[in-house]
């Protein structure tokens, strides 16, 4: 659906940069999020995004730039947040050690390309994405993963329409900020955002 936050993806298994016995290990010992730090540490991915990062002129954001595990993933295998320059990643990556580069590279791909862009608000997963992914070397990303993750599917109780279009979003949570449809925006704004197409809830159930 348009406008989601939660990013997810899909990938394929890239060569492998850890012992799967040592994570498989972490999990059996119930880690809490606290727990991940040793794990983070021994696979330096904060330093690999900021490393990353700068190799493609994001020199800027690379030093602020946090990667942390978040047990509260559930099917999403990452998520990026720009505002907050933060990527999480889902501690059942620990059970698939292959894929954390790649998963790490895609969400910092949404990093890379919000900066590039800078005000201007851009596709999650569309052509400026698709070329940070190119340039962090994980050309022809996918945008959802098929990992075996517990699948979860909530129903949507708010219901939001653009002024505009009347093109109609359903939501599982209520918008905590104002957003507008994308499809408005950038039809009649350049893509920046425009009070004007803001969403309006709907309904709620």
């Amino acid at each position: 659906m348009p406008l989601l936050r939660q990013l997810e993806f899909a990938f394929r298994p890239v060569a492998g940069i850890a012992d799967p016995g040592r994570f498989g290990a972490a999990l059996d010992a119930g880690l809490t999020d606290p727990d991940y730090k040793d794990v983070e540490q021994s696979l330096n991915l904060e330093q690999t995004a900021r490393d990353l990062l700068r190799t493609n002129g994001a020199d800027r954001i690379a030093t602020e730039l946090r990667v942390k595990w978040n047990s509260r993933l559930k099917t999403a295998a990452g998520r990026a947040d720009y505002r907050e320059k933060l990527v999480s990643l889902n501690p059942r990556l620990l059970d698939h050690p292959t894929e954390i580069d790649r998963t790490l590279r895609h969400e910092l791909a949404h990093i890379l390309a919000q900066f590039r862009a800078g005000r201007r608000r851009i596709s999650p997963h569309g052509a400026e994405w698709q070329r940070a992914c190119v340039d962090l070397g994980i050309a022809n990303e996918k945008r959802c993963h098929n990992l075996p993750f517990p699948a979860q599917t909530y129903a949507a109780r708010f219901v939001y329409r653009c002024p505009n279009c009347r093109q109609e979003f359903p939501r599982v949570r209520r918008m905590r900020r104002a957003v507008a449809c994308l499809v408005c925006c950038r039809k009649h704004n350049g893509g920046d955002f425009d009070s004007r197409f803001r969403l309006k809830l709907l309904s709620s159930r």
